[in-house]
């Protein structure tokens, strides 16, 4: 028996997170270089730590992007999310690079050649998921994480929140009731913030970000609103806790609220499957659920390196359909395209889109008008319901 009622958790990060520091450099590393090559190849991470950045990782691109290249886009990253502190300032800190030409064999196996099709750049299994719980049908917890982050770091990025620090936390704890979010039983909120600065202040900035965020009469009671737990959050970003890209998966995509291959996204190019099929998966997933077709779904998808077609399309409407699950897990396969090639190229993911994505989530946000988000469009909307009819 599905349970009804119940409380679900999910947690956001804020972009000077240490980790999401780590994905973004990674991201405009992959912009970087698809903006001087669209068929480049990037694999990229990064580790921050206190006043250093080092980068590792794999490309075949142009010789152009030099590593004094690399590291001004890392500056560059750090400076934007707002870093100047004495323990990581985006001047002073050392930046290692360790970036060499991909595999051959690695490459052997992703291009096209002859009669062999663009193949998927690892083996793997990614999800895509949709529901109705909100306008931009993600889960709510997350969608109200998220949320509360981005507001703070508008605020803190216009001079409206003085006093608060670049590095962020927050965790939604959500009431279902017959399956549906009623109400916020609890909101945790950690954020950096100046020496001067005491607890209940920092509570009373953090206060309105939490309020207008969520639905009205959502907000938990006082006792249930968790402000710096521990007293003081002075000591943070990669001064207090080391980052590395691609730890924040779950933040990443849907809260918990779905499964998850393991695969991270930042850093990668979308020849990379882990990237580019769990954007796809999500993408059709959306459209299914916008469809009207099934007011939940996942979609998996399953791929081995080197190999162009998927391995396996699976797809679960957790008995909310209101077609014909089998036919609907049939016409998925013809209405989209998932070899690596076919998403590459029916979502154009071949463009410098990513830094953008680093934080405060992959999905559920606007398609942007140069392509960004391109998965969070709704254009499969009549094929899929004309495929079922």
């Amino acid at each position: 028996m599905t349970l009804k009622d119940y409380l679900f958790t999910s947690e956001s990060v804020s972009e000077g997170h240490p980790d999401k520091i780590c994905d973004r450099i990674s991201d405009a590393i992959v912009d970087t270089y698809l903006t001087a090559q669209p068929n480049a190849r990037v694999a990229v991470e990064t580790l921050v730590t206190t006043n250093r950045i080092v980068l590792a990782g794999e490309v075949r691109g142009p010789a152009s992007i030099t590593p004094e290249r690399l590291e001004d886009v890392a500056r560059q990253c750090v400076r934007d999310i707002g870093y100047e502190q004495e323990g990581f300032h985006w001047k002073k800190a050392r930046v290692q690079i360790y970036v060499h030409s991909q595999s051959s064999d690695i490459a052997m196996g992703v291009d096209a050649t002859g009669n062999k099709d663009e193949g998927a750049g690892d083996q793997g299994l990614m999800f895509g998921y949709a529901c109705r719980e909100t306008p931009v049908l993600m889960p709510a917890p997350i969608y109200y994480a998220h949320a509360i982050l981005r507001s703070l770091a508008e605020a803190r990025h216009s001079g409206a929140a003085p006093g608060i620090g670049p590095d962020s936390k927050s965790q939604v704890t959500l009431e279902y009731r017959n399956g549906v979010p009623v109400r916020a039983a609890s909101i945790v909120v950690s954020t950096q913030h100046d020496a001067h600065l005491e607890q209940k202040q920092v509570r009373e900035i953090v206060r309105p970000h939490v309020v207008n965020v969520l639905p009205e009469a959502w907000m938990c009671g006082e006792d249930e609103f968790y402000v710096n737990p521990t007293g003081r959050f002075v000591i943070g970003g990669p001064d207090g806790d080391t980052g590395v890209t691609g730890r924040k998966i779950i933040v990443d995509t849907y809260g918990g609220a779905s499964p998850h291959g393991g695969g991270a996204f930042s850093g990668k190019d979308p020849t990379k499957v882990d990237r580019s099929a769990a954007y796809a998966a999500r993408y059709v997933a959306k459209n299914v659920v916008a469809a009207g077709l099934a007011d939940r779904c996942t979609i998996q998808v399953a791929y081995a390196i080197g190999v162009a077609k998927p391995l396996s399309v699976y797809v679960e409407t957790y008995g909310t359909a209101h077609v014909d699950e089998a036919k609907l897990a049939r016409v998925v396969p013809q209405i989209m395209d998932l070899s690596p090639r076919g998403i590459r190229e029916h979502l154009k993911l071949s463009r410098p889109i990513y830094e953008r994505t680093a934080a405060y989530g992959h999905f559920g946000r606007d398609p942007d008008p140069d392509g960004g988000f391109s998965w969070e469009r709704t254009d499969l909307v009549e094929a899929l319901k004309a495929a079922m009819s």
